[in-house]
Formats: structure tokens, sequence, C-alpha cells
């Protein structure tokens, strides 16, 4: 297996400034794998006045595409139209590979199927479950299953994800590899100090979405708050469910015991954790959850709905399951109220000792180099002929087989047009970020700010000394 360094281009809808799972694995695995050597740059449509191209810390590359968005921050699908730009920024930065993330992103499955018409290697990531009942299931389903036909792997973020996504696209479970989320532990150390001693108090962190659980939050936090006096809750994040919630505060009176932060920033997310006692997680589906980590890492019991992929998420110890109904999320609420009381008895339980583990057992590099395994497990496979590709779709449907077969020609078709309009050869190529020099100004900006530091901490002395 040949360890050479390779372009890879990232692609999907989820990606900062909106913040997420899906956002932060991009970002973190981004950066560990330009650190192993290899050049990547992201693809994400615009937000706002966030358009073309800007560079992000650590050279990270991002390519802010026009897009029409049409619902939850997914852009509308325009199935050709993006193959001019996906194929001149491919050419331009010399792409090997194309890993697409998250089955609801319409950039992922549009570049993994303009990719593949030039012959460039893919790889999707799927972060989320889907069922296969409801109409919205069953057609995002189908459309996997065209976009899987012809990816040379997949990865997932939990075992219960690969099984899901095995189901919905009939893939090959050998051409699925399980590589779980992970979080930068020293981002995320507790601190009991901030803590308020009065209070025992339960944090949630979540979009206030229907599929967060948040009917079950609203009915379960007046109960616990009538049931143990000591307890006030902390809910960060914002949706369209937020209202649920204030009617809930205002309906029960609870003001004073029920504070609503709206949307937090990820540079803000350990500030709130650290305040806390336990960590609520209700949700009704989840592939992996990356929320509960970092707030085990933060030293907070968790307690969360059994549900999906989180039962692999974390130790025994470290977490309360709970059904998805209202009175078990009560009675595991609190049989961890129960816990907090007794935790300075239980050296398992120490907020020190929950940090410890997290950070063996999740970090972005091994994330990175698993990752990387992958890469290296495709990139010299022998490029298969387009009848193959045609047979693959066809496989996927008595009609909707033919469907397939017919974007896929007509895309192999607008190929051929685009490379006669604007041969390769007459594409620039786009120059790599000089990382040697970014070190050195980065290094040299570190010196000027300790001193600097240095400076201001002695500044009060010089002026008491002048004012003499």
């Amino acid at each position: 297996m040949q360890t050479r360094p390779l372009n890879i281009c990232m692609v999907s809808d989820f990606f900062y400034p909106a913040m997420g799972g899906v956002e932060s694995h991009l970002y973190n695995n981004s950066q560990c794998l330009i650190q192993r050597g290899h050049k990547v740059v992201i693809i994400t449509h615009s937000h706002g006045n966030r358009r073309g191209v800007r560079y992000i810390a650590g050279g990270l590359k991002v390519y802010h595409v026009p897009a029409v968005i049409v619902y939850s921050n997914a852009s509308l699908p325009t199935f050709f139209c993006t193959f001019p730009i996906f194929r001149q920024i491919f050419i331009r930065e010399q792409i090997d590979i194309v890993h697409g993330h998250q089955a609801f992103s319409t950039l992922c499955h549009e570049a993994i199927l303009h990719a593949r018409s030039m012959g460039l290697k893919t790889v999707f990531t799927d972060h989320s479950l889907l069922g296969f009942a409801d109409a919205s299931g069953i057609l995002l389903n189908k459309l996997l299953k065209f976009t899987l036909s012809d990816v040379q792997h997949a990865i997932c973020v939990s075992h219960t994800s690969k099984e899901n996504t095995v189901l919905r696209a009939a893939l090959d479970p050998h051409q699925v590899s399980v590589i779980p989320n992970a979080i930068i532990a020293a981002q995320f150390t507790p601190d009991t100090s901030a803590r308020d001693a009065d209070w025992i108090t339960i944090v949630v962190l979540s979009r206030l979405v229907y599929r967060k659980g948040i009917d079950l939050l609203v009915a379960a936090v007046p109960r616990i708050c009538e049931l143990c006096p000591r307890v006030r809750f902390i809910i960060g994040g914002d949706g369209p469910m937020r209202i649920n919630i204030e009617q809930m505060r205002e309906r029960h009176m609870l003001q004073d015991r029920v504070e609503l932060l709206g949307s937090v920033q990820a540079a803000d997310v350990r500030s709130v954790l650290i305040r806390g006692d336990i960590f609520l997680n209700t949700s009704l589906t989840e592939a992996f959850c990356i929320a509960i980590v970092e707030a085990a890492s933060c030293g907070l019991l968790v307690v969360s709905t059994k549900v999906g992929g989180i039962p692999e998420v974390l130790p025994r110890y470290m977490i309360t399951f709970a059904v998805p109904e209202e009175d078990h999320i009560v009675e595991a609420l609190r049989e961890a109220i129960g816990r907090v009381d007794d935790r300075s008895s239980h050296q398992e339980l120490s907020p020190e000792h929950f940090h410890s583990q997290v950070k063996k057992m999740y970090s972005w590099q091994n994330v990175a180099e698993r990752t990387e395994q992958v890469y290296y497990k495709i990139a010299d496979l022998e490029e298969p002929p387009l009848i193959e590709r045609f047979r693959r779709y066809y496989g996927c449907g008595l009609v909707a087989g033919k469907l397939f077969c017919l974007v896929a020609a007509v895309d192999f078709l607008i190929g051929v047009v685009l490379a006669w309009l604007w041969p390769k050869e007459k594409i620039e190529r786009a120059r790599n970020f000089d990382r040697v020099k970014y070190g050195a100004i980065v290094a040299q900006n570190r010196i000027l700010s300790s001193s600097d530091n240095a400076a201001a901490a002695s500044s009060p002395i010089l002026e008491h000394t002048t004012s003499l």
C-alpha cells in the first residue's frame, strides 16, 4: 500500500459558519489530514456574504459556491448545473479523491456524480440514521442507493449507522468502514469551581428540532423541577421548537430555574458545560452524538435516550440510559441526580477520571489516520468501464434504475462537452499553500504575543512609578 501525499476534496452543504456535528467532523478531520501531509480543500455553499474562496486556520482552503438554500441548510438540487464549477475546482486543485459527507447534502450527491463522470475516486461518509417507512426516508434512501452504487468506499460513524446504511443502500458490508467522531479533549477540560454548589444543574445543548426529542424535554423539565427542588436547567441551542420550551417555562413559572441561552458558538460550549452536573440528551434518533462525548470530557454525568449508535459511544458507568418516553426520562434523571452526591466517594465517577478516559478513547488524529487508510485502499483501484457503471445503476430498481442510467449518461456527455469547451490543459493549476512559511509566521506571532503580554503585565508598575 503506497503512502504518498493525496489531494482530497471534502464536499458537504454542512460546514462553518453553521454549527453541528458534521461541520465539526469536516473541520477537525481535514486539519489532521493536512498535518499528515495531504492537501485538503472543502466545497460548501455560500453563507450570506461568505462567498468565493477563503482560507481558514492551518491553510485549509474553502470554496463557498453559489447555491439556493431550501431547507435546514441544504441546497437546492440542480443535478447538472454544478458540473462546470466542480470540474474547474477538481482540475485546479488536482484532486485525487472526492469525499462527500451526509446523506442530506445535495452538494455531496452532485459532487460524487460529477467526480465519477471524471474518473475520480470517491468516498462517502454517512452521519445520520434514516427510517424505511416514511415517504422522505424512502425517497432519500433511493437517492442514497443511486449515489453509493458507484462509490469506491463508504464510512459510517457507528456500527448501528453501518447496519442502517448497508440496508438502505444495499451495499456490500465489506465496502463500509466504521470510523467514529472524536473531540479535541484539551478543549473540554473539567472545572468544578464553575459549578454552583447550591444547585444540581442539568445542561442541554442541542438543536431545538423534533428529531432531538424536544417534546420529551418539554414534558420532563417541569416534573423534575417539582420532584427535585435543588435542580435547575441550562438549555442552549436554537430551532423551531424553542417556542415550545418558552411556553413551558411560562406556563409552569420556571423562569428562575430554566435558563435559555439561545444559539451557542463552538468556542463557548465548554464554558456552558462546566456549569453543569448532568448532561441530558433526548434525541429520538442519533448515529453517534458527539455532544455527550464533549459533556463527559468536561466531567458531567450523562443521561441519554438509548437510540441509534449512542450505546456504543461511552462506557456504562458514565451514562444512564432511558427509553425515549417521558416517564423513563424522568426516572433516569432522578437516578443521575442521586449519583451526583455520591461522586466524591467514587474515584471512577470523578470529573478528572471521566476526562482522562475520554481523552484515551477519542482523538481526531486517530480518525484521520483511519480515514487515510481508506484513501490509500481505493487510490489505485482500477477504473471500471462506463458500461459497468450503467450496470450498477440499472440494478437500483425497475424504474429508478433506468432513470439513474439516463442521469449518469447525460452527466457523462456534459463532461465530454465541458472537456471540449475548457480543455484540462488550459485550466490554471492552483498554487499549494506554503505551510513552511505559514508555520514561521505563526511562530513569530506567538513570540510577539508573549512579548506584548509581558509588557502589559509590567505596565501598571510603570504607570504607578510615573505618577509618583
